[in-house]
């Protein structure tokens, strides 16, 4: 008889300790890890306490879904801004939708969009709390898209959609790119660089892959194929990494997920996994 949750073996690099201080960032799904971290008195740099005045749009998600990072070019893009002296946040790419609201692309869309003032604030408070990833020893990545726009008029890849008022009235601004392996691939050997000169002395990484699947596609792909090609992907970009590091290991919460009992791992909605699921992935 099939088990209701498949538990893979895993044989690590490296063992983490009780008092090492984590960092998670990238997928909705590193929140629930955060989550799970916390529940298990571990330091969580990333789910910092300044985060809790931010209401999300839906009361029932956390502010901190504020701090997702979606492709590997948004991660290092925002680990680039707040550790790279030379590296500039370009201002220009917070566009504005209307009068008296603008939008930083460069986060995830889960607050209500602010007037410049706030949206510049949270930005701010996001680059704070990103350079605390330098005392970590702990830093979890997990990937979840290939698929990114890019701002021609600032030359910079977004962590979401651009704003769809912004899609009607500056079409021409932002392109859809279909992401490669080889890109995807360099953008985690700029961020191991990059964590490996500014972050901790005893760095350790642990990658995965998000198992919430793509919940639409700006390809011209079916959407199943769509999720396919994006997960296959990132999987095998992920192992690449990890091969190719010693303080990187690889983490495969999205086979657990994957492989087991569908109605044991996923919400009714069939794309987000439950509290119970990731409570396993993390004992």
């Amino acid at each position: 008889l099939r088990q209701t949750w498949f538990t893979p073996s895993i044989k690590p690099k490296f063992r983490l300790q009780r008092d090492d201080k984590f960092y998670a960032i990238g997928s909705c799904f590193a929140r629930g890890l955060e989550s799970s971290l916390i529940g298990r008195k571990i330091a969580v740099e990333s789910a910092a306490p300044e985060f809790a005045r931010l209401q999300a749009v839906n009361k029932e998600v956390n502010g901190l879904g504020f701090t997702n990072k979606y492709n590997t070019f948004s991660i290092l893009n925002e680990l680039r801004w707040a550790l790279d002296p030379e590296a500039v946040f370009p201002v220009d790419s917070i566009a504005q939708v209307t009068e008296s609201v603008w939008s930083d692309p460069h986060t995830n869309p889960a607050l209500r969009l602010a007037d410049l003032e706030e949206t510049l604030e949270r930005r701010s408070l996001m680059q704070t709390v990103t350079k605390r990833i330098i005392n970590c020893r702990a830093v979890i990545i997990t990937l979840g898209l290939v698929e990114v726009w890019r701002d021609i008029q600032t030359d910079v890849y977004l962590n979401h959609t651009p704003n769809v008022s912004l899609l009607r009235t500056q079409r021409q601004r932002y392109e859809f790119h279909l992401t490669s392996f080889a890109q995807n691939r360099a953008n985690l050997e700029a961020t191991h660089a990059l964590l490996s000169r500014y972050g901790h002395p005893d760095l350790r990484i642990v990658i995965t892959v998000s198992p919430v699947p793509l919940l639409n596609t700006f390809s011209t792909m079916d959407i199943v194929v769509a999720n396919m090609y994006a997960k296959s992907l990132l999987r095998t970009v992920a192992q690449e990494w990890a091969a190719a590091h010693e303080n990187v290991d690889y983490f495969p919460s999205y086979e657990i997920v994957l492989n087991s009992d569908r109605a044991a791992a996923w919400e009714p909605d069939l794309r987000h996994v439950k509290g119970a699921g990731a409570q396993h992935i993390m004992e």
